[in-house]
């Protein structure tokens, strides 16, 4: 068997094992880890409070390549040791460590614990079970902002939490097999948490996460402009993703999310943005998209489809990839 054809099984072993099970509450997981390696070293050091602001950056640049190329080298050891030992221990270490790196199933799971009490007319419940997944305050939302929570972090994460990991998973697979696609996945796992963590503009993170928050958003750059070319793909809407998107998209701080979720809402014909409340402060999101309907528990699951959709075109487009590097290198 060739490396490619090792490597695409991985990928797609670690993708059905996402989806069937997901990531069990309370089950050991990789991001939990490098969570208590950010928060201890930010801890230990202060986030680098009275250093100048090119100490503070430095300082949190070291954190965030130590903890990416740790991710990578632990991930790769760890396969490694395994296949000394049996080949299918290592390839079983490759597939789970990567399905930790998906959180399509998770994305699902969370938004139908939001949906399934606002369907019963249990708002307070709905709250409750949104507050686990958003920043934002959730105590006086109503159902029309609930919902438009819950596709705001499902078009913003089917970038970060599906495509990005996928796409580097995929570049592995065809680039460099021998090392499985776990050792790029971890790595952006650990730049993505790096980023919801520390890569804030407020103090202390302002330039103690600065180094996070750009490498962040430098690597998930192509897989984000990916996303919304198979977002457009999959709805039909060509015309209307790329118009909203080229109009919408620039006006969100964010050089990645703004675009997923410009691209959803052009999809689905609906508008995302407005008021958010952060910590006490009030936050204005620009408009993104227009409401051509308004947003339902329909329309939320429409989306979670349209992710599975991009999903498996992904893997279906990675293994014919796969299967021609195999035959060119195989001659």
């Amino acid at each position: 068997m060739s490396c490619q054809f090792i490597a695409y099984t991985i990928l797609v072993g670690a993708a059905l094992l996402d989806f069937g099970l997901g990531d069990p509450w309370g089950w050991p997981h990789p991001v939990r880890w490098m969570g208590a390696y950010i928060q201890t070293l930010s801890n230990t050091f202060n986030y680098g409070q009275g250093w100048p602001f090119w100490g503070q950056r430095l300082g949190g640049a070291v954190l965030a390549l130590s903890l990416i190329t740790g991710s990578a080298l632990i991930s790769w050891g760890l396969v490694t040791l395994g296949m000394t030992i049996s080949p299918l221990l290592g390839w079983g270490i490759a597939v789970v460590g990567t399905a930790s790196g998906f959180a399509g199933r998770s994305l699902r799971d969370a938004a139908t614990e939001v949906l399934e009490p606002l369907a019963a007319g249990n708002l307070e419940g709905a709250r409750q079970s949104l507050a686990k997944y958003v920043g934002r305050e959730t105590a006086q939302l109503e159902a029309p902002e609930i919902l438009r929570a819950v596709l705001e972090t499902v078009s913003e994460n089917a970038t970060d939490g599906m495509m990005a990991p996928l796409f580097y998973g995929a570049i592995a697979t065809l680039m460099m097999p021998q090392l499985t696609p776990l050792p790029f996945v971890m790595a952006y796992k650990a730049a993505s948490t790096l980023d919801s963590m520390i890569g804030y503009c407020e103090p202390p993170y302002t330039h103690w996460g600065w180094f996070a928050a750009k490498t962040e958003d430098v690597l998930t750059w192509l897989p984000c402009r990916l996303l919304v070319f198979l977002v457009a793909l999959c709805s039909g809407q060509w015309q209307r993703v790329w118009q909203w998107c080229c109009r919408d998209a620039p006006k969100d701080p964010s050089p990645n999310s703004g675009w997923s979720e410009c691209a959803y809402a052009a999809a689905l014909g609906i508008r995302l943005g407005g008021t958010n409340t952060y910590r006490g402060t009030v936050k204005v999101k620009p408009f993104l998209g227009e409401p051509l309907q308004p947003i339902d528990q329909t329309i939320v699951m429409t989306a979670l489809r349209l992710s599975r959709c991009i999903y498996l075109i992904t893997l279906i487009t990675t293994g014919g990839l796969a299967w021609v590097m195999s035959v060119i290198y195989c001659r």
